[in-house]
């Protein structure tokens, strides 16, 4: 399913408030287009969630996979790795589990997640195989 396609789906059914995204790719990715939908979703709603109301995220193509990164604040490096664990979160309601649930749709892809800096200083998320 095209890259552009799955990352436009899950857009128009997220809350995105003042947010924008743009999808610098035009590749092709094998997966469950609901699942992957999910993926999407939940990583929007994060950037959206603990960035700023006009975050802008990107999607697109990086060697061996795809990326979605914001412009917002980042992610603490020595957090980097606990942002992906269920039940781990940093907001007073947060439930800890949206990127809990990126993760075992990955993982569930054979993908690997890897939690990066943008060159923005946002968050970026690699997935690769």
């Amino acid at each position: 399913m095209p890259l552009e396609e799955l990352a436009g789906d899950a857009w128009s059914s997220t809350a995105t408030d003042e947010a924008t995204y743009e999808v610098v790719d035009h590749r092709t990715l094998q997966v469950d287009p609901l699942r992957a939908k999910q993926l999407f979703e939940n990583l929007f709603r994060n950037s959206i969630e603990h960035g700023r109301e006009d975050v802008t995220i990107r999607v697109g193509a990086c060697s061996g996979g795809f990326f979605v990164e914001d412009d917002g604040a980042g992610i603490p490096e020595d957090e980097r790795d606990k942002i992906l664990e269920q039940g781990y979160s940093t907001a007073e309601d947060g439930s800890g589990l949206g990127l809990a649930i990126v993760r075992a749709i990955a993982d569930a892809h054979g993908w690997s997640v890897a939690v990066t800096e943008s060159e923005t200083g946002g968050a970026r998320f690699e997935f690769t195989r």
